[in-house]
């Protein structure tokens, strides 16, 4: 098939991430693909150029880019799209009203990637919700964001599908040459107890609460650390609130990196106290690293996350449980192993971006017949 992805940008993100390995794996399964980038981006751009996806960018510029429509009408039309996989709601517009009146149309498949917290602001909802009835087919990431979306009427029950994220989990295959490793890039002691964190540096992530809960941590494990690999808008905070707390030789705000996944191994513990997610990619690149996992109970980590079975679950916003919950996994190394290889195995299983090629192609061949 001749698939066309649309995207917002290409920046690191867990969306950008699961789209282009979704992409990569098209590819490699003998698909012609493209992705088609709203905003001017770099991030993940090279990395699909260089295995010979054709990247195109849109330059978005305002609310509703009326140039911006015409450059996706030209490049859906010449590469004679049989799908456009629209990724979340501003790129399903702007491919359903870039196909007006065009002939023939490519069939739109539209993911959405989160709970739909934008979906808040009523014009936003209003376009996304015109632009479904031209997608054939929407696949949630999750049974809660599948029930969220449906059980709104935001998406019409017989034309939406649970579709999980996925991961190349062979790229993220334990081994102690591979901690080694991590640990020199990261400048960590070989004998540390390292927990560690990755997500955009913004309030939905809750860093702060997992920050704050390191004082009475260190002072029962004083060689502790703290990685927190992302960047954001709130890391000159998240630098002040370490500095206040005196953790400045306990916490390591990495910044953003290309490299997480030869990173994860580094860590004994990853920690996920977000205020909301969707199907998390990072809480999937943990599992399959084999880490032992503290996430909270919100959005789709309980799919991923059963708990006392592959990972530990703590309620939002509850600092005192976070903290029991880390310390117990830093008393005992043999619940962190015991965790961590279920983890990885649930991984291996459900998770795998090759299982979920397979499930889109399904999805893709309904949707050119609706078509």
């Amino acid at each position: 098939m001749r698939i066309v992805h649309v995207v917002d940008s290409l920046e690191f993100g867990g969306l950008e991430r699961v789209m282009t390995d979704l992409a990569l794996e098209q590819k490699r399964r003998g698909h012609e693909v493209s992705v088609f980038s709203l905003l001017a981006t770099q991030g993940l751009r090279a990395e699909l150029e260089a295995a010979g996806v054709p990247v195109v960018i849109g330059n978005k510029q305002g609310p509703f880019d009326l140039r911006l429509i015409r450059k996706l009408r030209a490049h859906l039309h010449e590469r004679a799209a049989d799908i456009a996989h629209t990724h979340s709601f501003v790129p399903n517009y702007y491919c359903a009203t870039a196909q007006l009146g065009a002939a023939p149309r490519a069939a739109m498949v539209g993911t959405c990637h989160d709970m739909g917290h934008r979906l808040g602001n009523r014009r936003l909802r209003w376009m996304y919700r015109a632009s479904l009835t031209r997608t054939a087919r929407v696949a949630m990431v999750g049974r809660m964001v599948y029930e969220r979306f449906v059980g709104e009427g935001w998406v019409p029950s017989r034309r939406a599908a649970i579709v999980l994220n996925g991961i190349p989990v062979e790229r993220f295959r334990h081994s102690e040459q591979r901690r080694r490793i991590a640990r020199e890039r990261l400048g960590l002691p070989d004998d540390a107890l390292v927990i560690g964190a990755v997500g955009r540096l913004v309030p939905l992530k809750n860093h702060r609460l997992l920050i704050a809960q390191m004082p009475a941590l260190v002072a029962r494990w004083p060689g502790l650390r703290l990685v927190i690999v992302g960047g954001g808008p709130l890391e000159d905070e998240l630098s002040r609130q370490v500095a206040e707390l005196g953790l400045g030789a306990n916490v390591l705000l990495a910044s953003q990196r290309s490299d997480v996944s030869d990173l994860l191994p580094a860590f004994d513990i990853f920690a996920m106290p977000s205020l909301t997610e969707g199907l998390s990619i990072a809480l999937l690149e943990a599992c399959a690293t084999g880490l032992a996992i503290v996430a909270t109970q919100v959005g789709g980590n309980p799919e991923i996350v059963k708990n006392d079975q592959t990972g530990l679950l703590v309620p939002s916003e509850d600092g005192p449980a976070l903290q029991a919950a880390l310390a117990r996994l830093l008393e005992t190394p043999s619940l962190r192993e015991r965790l961590g290889a279920a983890a990885a195995a649930w991984a291996q299983e459900h998770a795998s971006i090759a299982a979920v090629a397979a499930t889109y192609e399904r999805l893709y061949g309904e949707a050119l017949q609706r078509a």
